[in-house]
C-alpha cells in the first residue's frame, strides 16, 4: 500500500503550470514538523516536495499560499533521470490526490469577539416553547 498523509505549512506560494498537453500541474513544498524535538529542544521539520495534478492543482493555487497550513493525501512516487552530462538523479515526491483545509480562513473582515463589546442595539429573542413543528 502506498498512502500518505501529511499537515503542512508552505513555505512559499505554490507555482501553478500547464503541461504541453493541457494538465494543470501545480507544486510546492510543505514544512512538515516530526513528532518530537531534536536534541537541542527546537521543533524538526521535513520538507517534502509535492505535486498536484488537474483541478486538485487549482484548487491549492486558489486558495492557498506562503505559510497556510494543508492536508494533503496522496502517494510517494520516485523518478530518476539522467542530466546532460550522464549523471542519474533522483527524486521523491508525493502525488497529492487530494487537499484540504486545516485551519480557519481569516481575511481580515470576520468581526473579532472583543468587537461585539461595544454593539449595544441586539434584540432579545424570546424562548420558543418545545413544540416544534418539526
Amino acid at each position: 500500500m502506498n498512502k500518505t498523509i501529511l499537515i503542512g505549512r508552505f513555505i512559499k506560494d505554490p507555482d501553478l503550470k500547464e503541461t504541453t498537453g493541457g494538465t494543470l500541474v501545480c507544486s510546492f513544498t510543505l514544512a512538515v514538523a516530526r513528532r518530537f524535538k531534536g536534541k537541542d529542544g527546537k521543533q524538526e521539520a521535513d520538507f517534502p516536495q509535492i505535486i498536484a495534478f488537474g483541478k486538485t492543482a487549482e484548487f491549492v493555487k486558489n486558495y492557498f499560499y506562503k505559510g497556510n497550513q494543508i492536508a494533503i493525501v496522496g502517494r510517494i512516487q520516485t523518478r530518476t533521470w539522467d542530466d546532460a552530462d550522464g549523471k542519474k538523479h533522483y527524486v521523491t515526491e508525493v502525488i497529492a490526490e487530494e487537499a484540504e483545509f486545516v485551519e480557519k480562513k481569516d481575511n481580515g473582515l470576520a468581526p473579532k469577539h472583543e468587537d461585539f463589546a461595544e454593539v449595544s442595539d441586539f434584540a432579545e429573542v424570546p424562548e420558543m416553547d418545545d413544540d416544534l413543528p418539526f
